[in-house]
């Protein structure tokens, strides 16, 4: 190691290396709980176990700040009433069930529904902004999905505030962070977590932390397609971590194309419109002018939807009188009704349909509602959102499936390792309704740092080790990519990610069939023998090919979860569209898929739901 040693995770210190070497040769840190991940899951992990009594860190592969989080526009999902006081978390608690057609963990639903007011509370009272109605309470909008307009926001950048307040609170408290820091390998020692390991993405250095509880909170794998509102670190990482410790992962067939992200110019594509846009007045139209949405509303959502332009209209004037629009119908809902649109040749000039506020709300409006996104679309396209549509279509934006965990403590079937937030399986069931991800993130965030802290205190005068054996073997993986140095041949990491790209994209996309499923499991498999000779020319430091080479690994089991799953589920429900099957099964409402891995081979079960008590069940009776 580097006479000088690393640099404190926090300060920018330089560290004493005798402090910080272990046995094996590497930069060593002991802590009781790791979370992995600093988006809002991971922050607020981080802060639930310090405050458990924890020595915590938190290592995020970027810096810190820069989470997906941010990405949340719309507002946070909770069930505070100031709005409509008919609102209360049994309404919430049926939205999100329906919203994920049955086949959410019910209790994980429950438990959200009843917690996330006091979580949104709790993020005022550390110092979050929140807009206000004339009453001075915290002002909640509508959203696709939700009954009442329950999401908390500040303009369209709430989940930069709460990104905000967030890290202000966990630096406040001193929490270590590891920034720029990549973990590849979670350790375990007689079946429970020991440790992790991973390396500094600026020098290529390793380091090794020893601790009885891992909270993975790494977001999702839409780097995996195409077109993704995700940027480069959504690989998969936490779910791949999560396989190779013994995990199971669930549903991940349901992947969530978000309706509007936009398709053009080519300066934006694949950046969220978000769905404040609709929730605030804005409506969809094909190349003909038709405001389609109204052909394209389900049995399931008549009741409370409106099928009239003049129903839609009074909507907007009397909301407590008259049912909510079509564009407002669950993301999974209007991706697939603006896919039907493209798909019969009455989309836009680039492939999309056109999402029009500028015709129905003022200027003035949209730029003090909409502040974020007139900016963005200003600033990146020059595109004016209050003088003209917007060109939007379906992007991949967020993975229902992840980790399957235990719906009170978030824990996995490996004892010591937890997961919350998109990482995390079963809370959304099959589609999630926008909003609910920021309190998913609070409320299970903190219920995975509580139960991992408590996980260390538990073994304080028994902790697990880390094997040696074991970390020589991680550091001989991740350097496995420079082993084709010598000699011709090897394959490039960036055409090995292009080409899956462009498999999952064209067979493993919005709409399957079985053939082309088929196709792509056979293509995957090809790509993960042609990722067995990656080569990676340069050093260490600074190579981002290399961390690319260290990615695909997750990127490809991940992938071949989704596909298998898919090709499996013979059914259309939530984020799985399949054209061969094309409506919802009773048989399959009652059982999730459940992944694990066998040394290289994704296996698969069958596995029935969670049974919800008698005494939830009636909240689905009413119309």
């Amino acid at each position: 190691m580097d006479s000088t040693g690393s640099r404190h995770p926090m300060t920018g210190n330089r560290m004493d290396p005798a402090e910080e070497v272990g046995p094996h040769g590497f930069e060593t840190h002991e802590y009781d709980v790791v979370v992995i991940g600093a988006g809002g899951a991971g922050l607020r992990a981080a802060i639930a176990a310090h405050d458990a009594g924890a020595r915590v860190a938190i290592v995020c592969k970027s810096l810190l700040g820069k989470a997906h989080t941010v990405m949340a526009e719309g507002g946070i999902a909770a069930a505070m009433g100031n709005v409509y006081a008919d609102d209360n978390w049994q309404v919430h608690f049926r939205d999100t069930m329906r919203g994920g057609k049955m086949l959410n963990n019910w209790r994980m639903a429950q438990l959200h529904a009843q917690e996330a007011p006091e979580r949104v509370l709790e993020l005022e009272e550390w110092g979050a902004l929140f807009d206000r109605t004339k009453d001075g309470l915290i002002s909640q909008r509508d959203f696709g999905g939700h009954r009442y307009a329950r999401l908390a926001h500040v303009g369209d950048r709430t989940g930069l505030e709460m990104i905000r307040t967030l890290q202000q609170r966990a630096v406040a408290l001193g929490i270590d962070v590891f920034m720029e820091c990549t973990v590849t390998k979670v350790f375990r020692d007689g079946g429970r977590v020991s440790g992790a390991f991973g390396y500094w993405r600026e020098t290529g250095r390793f380091v090794v932390f020893s601790t009885p509880s891992v909270v993975l909170a790494t977001g999702g794998i839409g780097k995996s397609y195409q077109v993704t509102s995700n940027s480069w670190e959504y690989t998969g990482d936490g779910h791949a971590l999560a396989m190779r410790t013994g995990a199971s992962l669930i549903n991940m067939e349901f992947v969530q194309f978000h309706p509007t992200g936009m398709v053009w110019p080519p300066s934006v594509k694949g950046i969220l419109v978000t769905e404040s846009v609709r929730g605030d007045g804005g409506i969809l139209r094909n190349s003909e002018g038709e405001r389609f949405m109204f052909n394209y509303i389900p049995e399931y959502f008549k009741s409370e939807t409106a099928d009239t332009i003049e129903e839609a209209e009074g909507w907007y004037e009397d909301k407590k009188k008259n049912r909510r629009p079509p564009e407002l119908l669950p993301r999974d809902e209007v991706a697939r009704a603006i896919n039907s649109e493209i798909k019969a040749g009455r989309g836009s000039p680039h492939g999309g349909v056109f999402l029009d506020i500028a015709s129905r709300r003022s200027a003035e409006f949209i730029r003090r509602r909409l502040p974020s996104m007139y900016h963005q679309f200003k600033e990146l396209a020059d595109v004016d959102i209050t003088a003209e549509p917007m060109e939007v279509g379906p992007t991949c934006h967020y993975v229902m499936g992840g980790v399957e965990v235990d719906a009170d403590t978030e824990q996995s079937l490996v004892e010591g390792l937890y997961a919350a937030g998109e990482v995390a399986g079963g809370m959304h069931g099959s589609n999630r309704l926008g909003g609910n991800s920021l309190s998913d993130l609070l409320v299970f965030g903190r219920r995975a740092g509580h139960n991992a802290a408590y996980n260390a205190q538990k073994l304080s005068g028994n902790r697990p080790e880390v094997p040696e054996d074991e970390v020589k073997a991680a550091a001989e993986a991740a350097l496995a990519p420079f082993a084709n140095l010598e000699g011709e041949g090897g394959e490039n990491p960036y055409t090995i990610q292009k080409d899956l790209q462009e498999v999952m994209q064209r067979l493993v996309g919005i709409i399957r069939k079985e053939d082309e499923l088929r196709e792509s499991l056979v293509e995957i498999e090809r790509l993960k023998e042609r990722a067995k000779h990656l080569r990676v020319e340069g050093h260490r430091q600074y190579n981002p090919g290399w961390h690319l080479a260290l990615d695909l690994a997750n990127m490809l089991v991940v992938s071949e979860c989704i596909a298998k799953a898919a090709l499996e589920r013979q059914e259309s429900r939530g984020g799985h569209t399949r054209d061969d099957f094309p409506g919802p099964d009773p048989e399959w409402g009652a059982k999730n898929l459940v992944l694990t891995l066998d040394g290289e081979s994704v296996q698969l079960k069958h596995q029935p739901l969670p049974t919800m008590p008698d005494e939830l069940k009636p909240l689905f009776e009413e119309a």
